[in-house]
């Protein structure tokens, strides 16, 4: 259930980003909830083999690299998702780095224990 939730939080903040960037566009809900479904998939599938493979990369920039890695899943994504699309990669990185924080906020506060 808690998975399930997360998935519908980023399919609105997907939404929400949508129309606030220039870059990014999704057609609807739906289409922004099958984004952050296939962005979940290929942060447990992919990612990790991206990882590997660019070790020395990310250790040499300090972890900076992760960045690119997070913008170049956004476009794996945009590329498999037919409503989905991004401008390009600064457009990309962008949207990632402002899904990640928007989801950090909002996770923490839809976990917090009711009084």
């Amino acid at each position: 259930m808690k998975t399930l939730l997360q998935i519908i939080l980023t399919g609105v903040i997907v939404l929400v980003l949508s129309n606030i960037l220039g870059g990014v566009y999704v057609t609807d809900f739906f289409t922004a909830i099958v984004v952050a479904a296939l962005l979940a998939l290929l942060n447990i599938f992919v990612k990790p083999i991206l990882l590997i493979l660019t070790l020395p990369v990310t250790v040499i920039t300090f972890g900076l690299f992760l960045l690119v890695i997070n913008a170049l899943i956004i476009l794996m994504a945009d590329g498999l998702i037919g409503g989905f699309s991004v401008d390009g990669f600064w457009w990309a990185l962008l949207f990632s780095v402002l899904l990640s924080i928007l989801q950090s906020l909002i996770f923490v506060v839809a976990e917090r224990p009711r009084k």
